[in-house]
């Protein structure tokens, strides 16, 4: 009993002394400084002597083992008039079975040994991963360098796959999202850069075995590649393993870097349309010029539009365009920065026909009010600690950490970028958020671009707030609608029923 009683009066102690250090209001909680150190790639880098650099971050936590391959090279490298064939090679060079293994052959060992193997084909890079046991790591392994080096491109599972695709184009026209995505590549790329050309039931007819091949060849060879392992290995027995599998695989040149557009991107009013008779919003983008991932800038702008509109609730469009008036679930400003050539800034939202003039005359007015008016404090501290607080989330896991050291090596970032990431954020004030706003945002050179029953959204909202007569002295351009198998122009209906 007494034991008890003591028990109770050391835990009523307790609990009062927590109550006396528990703070009234949230906004006095202070938590200790976090202290986390990013890792650095060249402690995890190998080299094979025939050049290929291999990354390895051991893990013994689960007797598993996870190999990435990744490649420079990839949709840019097609032929103009092979659109789409670099992804239908992405996709059966898994698929279609190995030149020693039919499809079915292929899916039935990797299924006995509760291995993944995946392969892609991008924009830029291309790659294949293997998810395997460590028991059985030899057979997996086998059967993944033969999915690599030697594709079988079965016939019969590429025909399947071509009508796939081709079923697919048939719905391009229905999707408001799609047909802004696809309108705006023609707009800031032009149809003859791979970023804005769109595969065609022609194109993809020519995904044969020849073509198919042609490219692989063109990719999958050590001339382009970067390994990355982790998982219960030993270093020096999976750089033994992969120095013997590569064996006689011949490197070929490293291929180029994707090219820059040549088209400009022309201010304006842009409006598409889509199939679907009754849309009762419109669906918007604002694009522009951006900028380069490493631009020396690249820090401060991600503040600077964190606090525009890539903050979520916090930013001011998503502030004012929802909270304040109610006009769109969604709206937000983004920065797509590329590493080869200029990137692209815009804003994007979805909002009722009759409001979607004034939802982008409010998200004008912010970006004119960031290139005039510094930021608040307030404002500045949330933005940067937002980024400051989950920059370790970047490397959260073994996986993870692969992935931004083979990104990095692959398009040569700085290798001090993440030991400084913090600092430099830290170091962005209320003067350099102003400045970036005002060299690199141009409210003026913005294309609009509209989604959806223009006789509808053109008047503008009914208290006569904002118009689409207010953007660009009232002219938009109206696109054709584009065949969805060949991507030729329709010919042009009625906007009423659009």
């Amino acid at each position: 009993m007494r034991t008890a009683l003591l028990a109770l009066i050391l835990l009523a102690l307790a609990v009062a002394d927590v109550a006396g250090q528990t703070p009234e209001h949230p906004d006095q909680i202070r938590f200790p400084a976090l202290d986390f150190e990013p890792p650095a790639g060249a402690d995890y880098r190998h080299e094979l002597p025939s050049g290929v650099p291999v990354y390895i971050v051991p893990s013994d936590e689960f007797p598993l083992v996870s190999i990435q391959f990744q490649f420079m090279g990839g949709e840019y490298l097609a032929p103009a008039d092979q659109a789409g064939v670099a992804g239908v090679l992405g996709g059966q060079m898994r698929r279609g079975g190995t030149t020693s293994l039919s499809p079915e052959e292929l899916d039935e060992a990797l299924d006995f040994l509760a291995a993944n193997v995946s392969t892609f084909v991008g924009g830029e890079t291309s790659g294949a991963s293997l998810d395997c046991l460590k028991s059985n790591f030899d057979e997996a392994f086998a059967l993944f360098m033969d999915v690599v080096l030697r594709p079988g491109f079965d016939a019969e599972r590429l025909r399947v796959n071509s009508d796939q695709i081709t079923e697919g184009f048939k719905q391009r026209n229905d999707n408001p999202m799609g047909v802004a995505m696809s309108s705006m590549a023609r707009l800031v790329y032009g149809s003859g850069h791979y970023q804005g050309r769109e595969a065609t039931v022609d194109s993809i007819a020519r995904a044969n075995g020849d073509s198919l091949r042609a490219l692989h060849a063109q990719i999958f060879h050590p001339g382009n590649l970067i390994v990355g392992v982790t998982g219960d290995v030993e270093p020096a027995t999976i750089l033994a393993q992969l120095e013997q599998a590569f064996s006689g695989w011949e490197a070929g040149p490293r291929n180029p870097a994707p090219p820059a557009p040549s088209q400009a991107l022309e201010p304006g009013v842009f409006h598409a349309r889509t199939t679907q008779g009754e849309l009762p919003q419109g669906t918007t983008i604002l694009i522009g010029k951006g900028f380069r991932r490493d631009d020396p800038d690249a820090l401060a702008l991600q503040v600077m539009n964190d606090i525009l509109g890539g903050g979520g609730f916090t930013s001011r469009i998503t502030n004012r365009v929802r909270s304040d008036e109610g006009l769109a679930y969604t709206a937000v400003s983004f920065f797509q920065p590329q590493v080869w050539y200029e990137g692209l800034f815009g804003s994007f939202y979805q909002s009722k026909n009759r409001t979607v003039a004034l939802a982008a005359k409010i998200v004008l007015e912010e970006i004119k009010r960031i290139r005039t008016e510094p930021v608040t404090e307030d404002e500045l501290a949330v933005a940067k600690n937002a980024l400051i607080e989950a920059f370790p989330q970047r490397f959260a896991s073994k996986g993870a950490m692969l992935g931004i050291f083979i990104g990095d090596e692959l398009t040569g970032r700085d290798p001090d970028h993440w030991r400084t990431w913090r600092e430099r954020v830290d170091a962005v004030d209320t003067d350099t958020v102003l400045r970036v706003a005002q060299q690199h945002l141009d409210p003026d050179g913005l294309a609009m671009l509209v989604v959806g029953k223009w006789d509808e959204i053109a008047p503008g909202d009914l208290e006569g707030r904002a118009s689409m007569a207010d953007f660009h002295d009232g002219e938009v351009t109206h696109l054709p609608m584009l065949d969805p198998l060949t991507r030729e122009p329709m010919p042009e209906e009625s906007d009423s029923a659009q």
